[in-house]
């Protein structure tokens, strides 16, 4: 059965970092379908693989948009056909990971027929691929899940920073995802860039937030120099604090 998890935070939090590893690390184990949902759409640079801004599926859905406006679709091609090849075709691949961009965001308009396409593209790919893990990389908003674009998720990793303002709104996406969605098994929150220990004020607000810390990721040293030269996070040392860390979530968690 297909293991979904799902990375949330405030942007800059680290969130693509840790998504990368975790994508990484999972396909060793298995199949993994990587899902960048966030509209900067940086995913693919993390994992150091190449991607076309055509591959996404905020392009595709708006080519479908007007395809259909125009009447340049023929109507003898189903639309939910027409769809799943172009998602199919738009997937990055690599060793043990496929890649699935979703791009920009909606424009103007009602896109509700084309997000129930594309929620049941998403599934049918799952099926027909057999993936075993989905691992989405969400924007700070967390769109994707709101509309429910996505299947459900088994685990929600809510990620922070070693701040008052970061945990705080760690605890507001744990409250907004019980009031979108009941279909989420498992929530937890991972501390990252921490220097020494956390402060009393900062332990007492993650205490407010109800939420499970599963991790404390100590800022790792060799990212610096990995961004610098454009290097994927995904050379990160084998015995860096940060892998290292990502494993334990892993094992943790029983993935």
């Amino acid at each position: 059965m297909t293991k979904t998890i799902a990375m949330g935070g405030k942007g800059g939090v680290g969130k693509t970092t840790v998504a990368a590893l975790l994508i990484k690390l999972l396909s060793e184990k298995g199949l993994v379908l990587a899902l960048d949902a966030d509209p900067s759409t940086n995913l693919n640079q993390a994992l150091g693989i190449p991607l076309d801004d055509s591959q996404t599926i905020g392009t595709i859905r708006e080519k479908m948009s007007e395809d259909v406006s125009s009447g340049q679709l023929s109507p003898t091609m189903p639309k939910q056909e027409y769809l799943y090849g172009k998602i199919v075709g738009s997937l990055a691949e690599s060793k043990g990971f496929d890649l699935l961009a979703m791009g920009r965001p909606e424009g103007p308009g009602c896109y509700c027929a084309s997000n129930r396409f594309l929620r049941d593209s998403l599934d049918k790919l799952v099926q027909d691929y057999k993936y075993d893990y989905i691992v989405m990389d969400c924007e700070a908003g967390l769109e994707h899940i709101s509309r429910q674009t996505t299947r459900d998720i088994d685990v929600l990793l809510i990620m922070s920073d070693p701040t008052i303002r970061g945990i705080t709104a760690a605890g507001r996406m744990k409250k907004l995802i019980e009031e979108l969605r009941s279909n989420v098994g498992r929530a937890g929150l991972i501390v990252n860039r921490v220097k020494g220990e956390l402060t009393p004020e900062i332990r007492k607000a993650i205490e407010e937030t109800g939420l499970e810390v599963l991790a404390l990721i100590p800022e790792e040293g060799d990212m610096p120099d990995l961004e610098m030269r454009g290097k994927a996070v995904t050379d990160l040392p084998r015995g860096s604090e940060l892998r290292l860390k990502v494993k334990e979530v892993v094992e943790k968690l029983a993935l």
